[in-house]
């Protein structure tokens, strides 16, 4: 499993230890771990929680008054080293 997948399972893991079912999104470039945030959480879960996603490359706090909190964290995946990595307007 390459490195940023073992940070998801990670991420994933531990959400899920601390009572927040968490939800994965795999993309191109990032996979996506999200999080629905119940009203009452204690201040212990808040700081374990947010230890979690600080392990991610980015990590917020999405609130609305329609669909209540979530919390997301993005991982980045890999770059690959060889090929056309810059893409066709890439000067060699």
């Amino acid at each position: 499993m390459p490195a940023s997948g073992s940070r998801v399972a990670a991420i994933v893991a531990r959400l899920n230890a601390v009572g927040l079912p968490a939800r994965v999104e795999e993309y191109d470039r990032y996979t996506s771990v999200e999080a629905e945030i119940p009203e009452a959480l204690s201040a212990d879960l808040w700081r374990e929680a947010l230890e979690v996603v600080a392990d991610a490359d980015r990590f917020g706090l999405l609130a609305t008054s329609l669909n209540g909190r979530t919390l997301w964290a993005v991982v980045h995946k890999a770059v690959p080293t060889t090929g056309d990595v810059g893409g066709p307007s890439h000067q060699r």
